[in-house]
């Protein structure tokens, strides 16, 4: 069975991030994946400061051993001005090739402005340093504060039907390259 594990790099209590990553997830999930969700709201993690041992942080081990663990990932940032979030940068600071290394993943961005594709881009260099792999497709949500309904249901039918392409590229791909059957 291939296990996703999504990270969001949200901290705000009522976050687009986290519910597009959640709706990622519920997609994957239906495809036969087990998913986990690494809610960094959740987590104590301290910033990194290059050291590979954090013995006062368990919350680092715990997420290193998760990702080591999955085949692949789903990341979700919001864009902040122009970039990743500087939550899920620290995270995937606290990772190293060893949990990272081979690693199929999705990305997801959310804006509250006009979508474009900077953090994506971000989030794409950074997975190929550490040899990870990124699907070709990713979701970028733009105004995202108009995106969802009260319900968290996603309102446009197109964008819905990306995140079903997203979930399912995700699945065949980790699959494919983790050689899963």
């Amino acid at each position: 069975m291939v296990k996703i594990v999504g990270i969001g790099g949200s901290l705000r209590s009522n976050s687009y991030t986290q519910l597009a990553l959640e709706l990622a997830a519920q997609r994957v999930e239906v495809l036969g994946a087990e998913v986990e969700i690494l809610d960094l709201r959740q987590m104590q993690l301290p910033f990194c400061n290059g050291g590979k041992e954090y013995p006062d942080f368990p919350e680092v081990q715990r997420l290193r051993d998760t990702v080591k663990n999955a085949d692949g990932l789903i990341l979700a940032t919001p864009e902040y001005h122009g970039g990743v979030s500087g939550v899920l940068k620290n995270a995937l600071d606290l990772l190293s090739f060893e949990e990272l290394s081979g690693k199929v993943t999705g990305l997801i961005s959310v804006l509250g402005g006009q979508s474009n594709s900077n953090a994506l881009n971000d989030l794409r260099l950074i997975l190929r340093w550490v040899h990870g792999w990124v699907i070709p497709e990713q979701i970028a949500i733009g105004q995202a504060w108009g995106a969802f309904s009260p319900e968290g249901k996603l309102k446009d039918e197109q964008l819905s039907q990306r995140f079903d392409s997203f979930a399912q590229s995700l699945v065949d791909n980790t699959r494919k390259l983790r050689g899963i059957s």
